[in-house]
């Protein structure tokens, strides 16, 4: 009996630096597991963080892109047709809207023109930012492409748009003013719309 338990006590004596090694394993285990998880959570935050602000930037961007492009290009289109055509040019662009009554002389009137000039050129600007989202050649090649968006979109303007307005302007149009009208668009919205988003846009 005497030789039994001192066997035992012998056993649970070798046992305990067994046990103590074994616990602290599990805490080693357990502290690695922590820190790996911590490291994970850090590398998944930080990725978020850049990804937010490459979104951000992208959206700034995009925003300066387009307010570039359609107010160098809406201010020098209207500019060329004042200078050509008159001052009352704003009036025509309200009558799209409203009707033959925005003739009529008066500032809210021709501030809705001007308005309405703009929107217009904004809008154009952010469909070739949206384009050259799926086709990369457009921010790509700004000289040919912004031609190329010039005369596309002053066909646009005259077959569609103008038809659908207020003054349901169909033409017929005079191949000198087409030829004019097209060249005109070519250089002075086409292109500031396509640097625009050339310069200022970040790659899709």
């Amino acid at each position: 009996m005497q030789d039994s338990a001192t066997n035992s006590m012998g056993q649970s004596t070798l046992n305990e630096p067994t046990l103590k090694q074994a616990a602290l394993k599990q805490a080693a285990f357990e502290q690695a597991t922590l820190e790996q998880a911590a490291l994970k959570q850090s590398a998944a935050e930080k990725s978020r963080f850049e990804r937010g602000g490459f979104e951000g930037a992208r959206n700034r961007g995009a925003l300066i892109a387009i307010g570039v492009g359609g107010l160098i290009g809406g201010t020098l289109d209207l500019t060329q047709a004042c200078v050509l055509f008159g001052w009352d040019v704003p009036y025509s662009i309200a009558a799209g809207l409203v009707g033959p009554r925005a003739v009529h002389p008066g500032a809210a009137m021709w501030l809705l023109g001007v308005l309405l000039h703009f929107f217009i050129c904004f809008s154009f600007a952010a469909f070739y930012y949206a384009s050259s989202r799926r086709l990369p050649f457009l921010r790509e090649y700004p000289l040919v492409c912004g031609l190329a968006y010039g005369m596309g979109l002053h066909l646009v303007m005259s077959l569609v748009v103008l038809p659908l307005s207020a003054l349901h302007a169909r033409g017929p149009y005079e191949l000198h003013d087409l030829i004019v009208g097209l060249l005109v668009h070519m250089v002075v919205m086409g292109l500031p719309i396509a640097y625009g988003v050339r310069w200022f846009s970040k790659p899709a």
